[in-house]
């Protein structure tokens, strides 16, 4: 008889690699955090025994979601301005906000909020980028959620550095207090060729081939940054990073609605991934980035949420089917971004964006045991012919029913085994009651 410390039962097993496989009447072992077996269910009832068995009888076992792209902290700032062009909403609402309220304690409250949205959602892995970075990698680490945490970096002084010689300094020492971690690891996170100038850009291209670290960043996202580039620089955002050498594999370029072929198939020749974030790029009217284009010519092309300040909300779930959606109507044709690309894009597509594609990102055996189960068992999944296509098009986040990371079972029948709901709720609104208030005297 063979043993494991957890073993699941599930309807199916969707593994994401390899592509578009699934597996019916499977299970999972767990062992050490990681996946020690995935087998037929009926040979692991014949033969495995372990000390936590789960049946899940109507549910799907999916990698965990990867949001490749987030503020996690910004959950604080949900609704704070809505409806508003995209640098109305930043330069007189959101940095105005920023500059007033944001501190250890701010990003503290705000990440955990998102941590407990996130894992609720089945989300398993975040890349964040925000102001104090030391407090959202402890708060990752302790609420049980893998994080790719930026080291955030602008010209410009904040509540967090006074100049990019502090924001290196204080980013480095994250990255060597982190760099053994293994829930959180780091990314270089300039926030965007606007507010990062070039010399700056120059030492994190340096330190990013030094310490093989991603870099994380904003990029093409609306028509008037391209424009304002050329005018002020006479490059594309994409040709000045090139110049600067951080068109790389390393790369994660967020947004990307502005692209020309030729830039397509400038990040397909380099390595480079695109973080597709389609909800908020819809609400703030950003512009459409050309997902399919991208596939074909061989981009690796993740999902994420942006913050909830400008979504409004952290569900990769909804995400999926936003973004599959979208990419037929910008292509076209009804056959872009099926389903099961979707599901690569949220989960395995995102883990090799952030440099973690051996360790998460899809169910194999030795990676790490980052588990999403989804019940597809209820009246609004009836009836079901295609679980994969059921997952994108029709799921909700409250079909969450548990998770894990590494093993550790975080979320158990909706409820979150690491985090007090009703305190994180009571912080939330205290932080709303004063940032209503100091609104109200502006």
């Amino acid at each position: 008889m063979k043993t494991s410390e957890t073993l699941i039962h599930a309807r199916w097993v969707i593994p994401v690699e390899p592509d578009n496989q699934v597996l019916e009447y499977h299970s999972i072992a767990i062992d050490e955090g990681r996946i020690s077996a995935i087998l037929p269910t009926a040979e692991a009832r014949q033969s495995w025994q372990a000390r936590v068995t789960l049946d899940l009888g109507c549910h799907a076992l999916i990698p965990g979601l990867v949001n490749a792209h987030t503020h996690a902290a910004m959950t604080l700032l949900r609704g704070i301005a809505d409806d508003l062009h995209l640098m109305d909403w930043l330069q007189n609402h959101i940095w105005p906000a920023e500059q007033r309220w944001v501190s250890e304690q701010f990003v503290h409250d705000g990440t955990q909020l998102a941590v407990a949205e996130m894992l609720r959602s089945g989300t398993t892995c975040f890349n964040d980028m925000y102001f104090f970075p030391e407090v959202a990698a402890r708060v990752a680490a302790s609420g049980t959620i893998r994080a790719c945490v930026g080291l955030i970096l602008v010209d410009f002084p904040t509540p967090y550095a006074d100049n990019p010689d502090d924001y290196f300094a204080k980013g480095l020492a994250l990255h060597d207090e982190y760099r053994h971690h293994p829930l959180v690891r780091c990314a270089f996170a300039p926030h965007a060729p606007y507010t990062v100038s070039d010399e700056p850009l120059k030492r994190v291209q340096v330190l990013t081939g030094e310490l093989d670290l991603p870099v994380h960043i904003h990029l093409h996202e609306t028509a008037s940054e391209v424009q304002e580039s050329v005018a002020g620089t006479g490059l594309r955002p994409l040709a000045r990073l090139d110049a600067l050498g951080l068109v790389s594999p390393n790369l994660a370029a967020v947004h990307m609605t502005q692209l020309q072929d030729e830039e397509i198939r400038q990040l397909a020749d380099s390595g480079s991934s695109v973080v597709h974030c389609p909800e908020s790029n819809l609400k703030l009217a950003s512009g459409f980035c050309p997902v399919q284009k991208l596939l074909d010519a061989g981009v690796n092309v993740a999902l994420g949420t942006d913050g909830a300040a400008s979504n409004n909300d952290l569900d990769m779930l909804g995400e999926m089917r936003t973004a599959a959606l979208l990419a037929k109507t910008v292509r076209g044709d009804a056959s872009a971004l099926p389903a099961h690309t979707a599901l690569r894009m949220a989960t395995l597509n995102g883990a090799r964006a952030l440099g973690l594609g051996d360790e998460t990102g899809s169910l194999e055996v030795g990676k790490w045991a980052d588990i999403t189960a989804v019940d597809l068992g209820a009246l609004e999944s009836q009836p079901l012919y295609n679980p994969v296509s059921q997952l994108v098009y029709t799921s909700g986040r409250e079909q969450v029913s548990d998770v894990w990371v590494a093993g550790q079972h975080v979320l158990k029948k909706r409820q979150l085994t690491h985090l007090d709901v009703q305190d994180l709720v009571q912080r939330a609104r205290g932080w709303q009651t004063r940032i209503a208030a100091g609104d109200s005297k502006r």
